[in-house]
């Protein structure tokens, strides 16, 4: 579930991107990695994940030097999404710059693996 100061904090990230994601929003954007469609900095429960393909459950996470200290968080936040259903992968900010292609790679055979079932939306409502 999305809340307001979420959705706006997204909306600011997207314009203060970091060098390593805005590196890495120039191959992703517009279908340029095989057709699949990526947006960055999306609320996704109480989080904000750098790069979601919608389409296949995948969260593209990078990391600097700063989650060397944040590993508890960014367990717990791995564990939230996992339940949501999201696959997760990570790139430190140094291999986006010094081995785009590769990283590039990863989150394409990411997208080619079969997506595993995502759970069943609480009922109600219907």
């Amino acid at each position: 579930m999305r809340n307001a100061n979420t959705q706006q904090r997204a909306m600011q990230l997207r314009k203060q991107l970091t060098d390593a994601e805005r590196h890495l929003w120039q191959r992703l954007r517009l279908r340029q990695l095989a057709g699949h469609r990526f947006r960055r900095q999306v609320p996704i429960g109480h989080y904000i994940a750098d790069f979601v393909c919608l389409e296949s459950y995948l969260v593209v996470e990078l990391d600097g030097s700063q989650h060397i200290e944040q590993t508890a968080h960014d367990q717990q936040r791995e564990s939230a999404l996992k339940a949501l259903g999201y696959r997760l992968i990570r790139f430190w900010n140094d291999a986006v710059f010094k081995e785009t292609e590769a990283v590039l790679q990863v989150i394409l055979d990411a997208l080619n693996e079969t997506p595993p079932s995502r759970p069943s939306p609480a009922s109600g409502g219907r």
